[in-house]
């Protein structure tokens, strides 16, 4: 059993009340609902298509990163995407000054997993795509993060063999009835359709309601803030890197 951490975003990136720029978040927002209501209540996929072809022409995507319109990424932004590159600590994925393969922190109190690996830093057009998703209701973003998570783990090196399931980190059930969905879950799903892996979203439970990890201001902090807060319901087998590091939620 190994419960592997990874994400789309720097470890322990510190996340504020983010704002989407150039565009309102508000139109995201209406857009992404309406396209699950009218995907929810088709009764057909062909109906299905109409309805998002319908959220298309009323609302058409634009990219997080440049208000380009035709994609949430353009092609010019994933090119320019600030990909997460070595030296980073072998534990959980921080990148900087390592001793022996470790940060500081991880060199002082390791974490007690096989690693964390996430494919891109916090920056650019990847945090506004992130903070879209997670914050700002943009739910339709997650099939083009799940690709782009299903491409990492098909060819990152460091992901030490292949996995049997998606493990999604729960939300505590006052947050994610406030939020309305689980953007861990959400991922899960569109990573797996790509990378062909099984999503078990009851493995994991979460037994307690624990601040935002985006109020805590120090990795010990973040730590602590979770010791307890999630329980085991079923085998973990090899779970695949998820959440890059421990959840902000």
């Amino acid at each position: 059993m190994r419960p592997a951490h990874g994400e789309l975003v720097e470890p322990y990136e510190r996340v504020m009340s983010p704002e989407l720029t150039p565009f309102s978040h508000n139109r995201w927002a209406v857009m992404s609902s309406i396209a699950s209501i009218l995907a929810r209540t088709a009764v057909t996929s062909g109906a299905a298509r109409l309805a998002n072809a319908a959220v298309d022409l009323l609302f058409p995507k634009r990219c997080v990163g440049c208000d380009r319109e035709g994609a949430f990424l353009c092609q010019e932004c994933l090119a320019e995407l600030p990909r997460l590159e070595p030296p980073y600590c072998f534990l959980c994925g921080q990148p900087g000054r390592l001793m022996m393969r470790l940060c500081p922190s991880c060199w002082e109190r390791p974490l007690e997993i096989d690693g964390i690996r996430a494919p891109y830093r916090m920056d650019g057009a990847i945090r506004q795509a992130v903070h879209a998703l997670k914050y700002q209701y943009v739910r339709t973003l997650a099939p083009d993060l799940g690709h782009l998570l299903a491409e990492f783990i098909a060819s990152s090196p460091d992901l030490s063999g292949p996995a049997d399931v998606l493990v999604p980190v729960p939300l505590h059930p006052r947050r994610e009835r406030s939020r309305g969905y689980n953007q861990s879950l959400l991922l899960a799903r569109e990573t797996g359709k790509v990378a062909g892996l099984p999503v078990e979203d009851r493995a994991l439970r979460r037994s307690r309601h624990t601040p935002s990890q985006a109020q805590s201001a120090s990795q010990r902090e973040r730590r602590d803030n979770v010791v307890g807060a999630f329980v085991a319901e079923a085998a973990l087998v090899e779970p695949l890197p998820l959440a890059g590091r421990v959840p902000d939620r």
